[in-house]
């Protein structure tokens, strides 16, 4: 019982690190996203993408390394392999908010549309991101309905926050 309970407590905390590490990298992309966006007119598909990918793959490899240091902090020790293996495994699952806004920008590649409607496009699915990735903390939480909403909410509110401030930049 102890055993299935630590199971479960594990996996739990995994998941939390993995959606934290999700919106992490979903405020980076939303960032990147909304500057391109703002010279639009000096940058190309393949410059985009590009952009956006480098600096999804170095907050990755920051968040990484950051992980590491803390755990060699706490623990006064490097991470056995197991321990590893779930930092990389965190890391990677934040990775898979790069596909869409990568797929859209490939779509403008191919000429369906302009990357200026690309870029647009993967702003508000980042936006959407934010706010499914609150929806998945909070969908199984013992918290009243109206706590859960307002989680959401301030995800929301956040992102656009975000989307505010790169426009005021720019």
């Amino acid at each position: 019982m102890a055993e299935a309970k630590q199971a479960t407590t594990e996996q739990l905390e995994q998941r939390g690190e993995q959606l934290k590490e999700r919106v992490y990298i979903t405020f980076t992309a939303l960032a990147v996203v909304l500057a391109l966006r703002a010279d639009v007119h000096d940058e190309t598909v393949g410059g985009a993408a590009g952009t956006l990918t480098v600096a999804v793959i170095g907050t990755l490899l920051a968040v990484f390394v950051a992980d590491v240091v803390a755990h060699i902090t706490v623990h006064q020790a490097l991470p056995t392999r197991a321990e590893l293996v779930h930092m990389v495994v965190v890391v990677l699952g934040a990775a898979e908010t790069l596909v869409i806004p990568l797929l859209v920008i490939g779509l403008a590649a191919l000429g369906l549309f302009s990357l200026e409607v690309a870029l647009t496009t993967s702003m508000v699915i980042l936006v959407v991101t934010l706010v499914a990735v609150g929806y998945l903390a909070v969908r199984r939480l013992k918290l009243p309905i109206v706590q859960r909403l307002l989680v959401l909410l301030a995800e929301f509110v956040l992102g656009l926050a975000v989307v505010g401030l790169e426009l005021l930049a720019h």
